[in-house]
């Protein structure tokens, strides 16, 4: 497992608790999970999306990736319509691992309140709470 330090946090995006990651394009959202996230799992090997068109709220869960060691649920960073998913997943889990800013992102989302990303921790708000996680 990566040290606080080895983890990459893209700046882009923003941050949920639950190392979720939401990054704004235009008038949707893409969301993954973040390399803490993967890392933590280990080698992923399932990942369970939900279908174009389901709803969620904010924090709702929406999906599960199952790693070696757990399945971990996924939680909606805003709420809002799925309207693509990452179906590259179905085939190819690792690429959570390999590349989850990028490759591995789990949803498209048109929110139903674009307001809902400034709740989100911020690449440093992210970082201080990586931090603190690892005490």
């Amino acid at each position: 497992m990566k040290r606080v330090d080895e983890l990459v946090v893209a700046e882009d995006r923003r941050y949920t608790d639950a190392h979720e990651w939401a990054k704004p394009e235009g008038d949707r959202v893409t969301v993954g999970i973040s390399d803490y996230a993967q890392d933590q799992l280990g080698d992923v090997v399932f990942v369970e999306l939900p279908s174009v068109g389901a709803t969620f709220a904010k924090g709702a869960a929406f999906g599960a990736v199952e790693s070696v060691k757990a399945v971990s649920e996924l939680y909606m960073p805003v709420g809002g319509e799925v309207v693509e998913i990452n179906g590259a997943l179905e085939g190819a889990p690792e690429r959570v691992n390999a590349s989850p800013f990028d490759e591995g992102w789990m949803i498209r989302v048109k929110p139903r309140d674009v307001g809902e990303l400034d709740t989100l921790l911020t690449s440093e708000g992210y970082r201080t709470l990586l931090r603190e996680q690892s005490r």
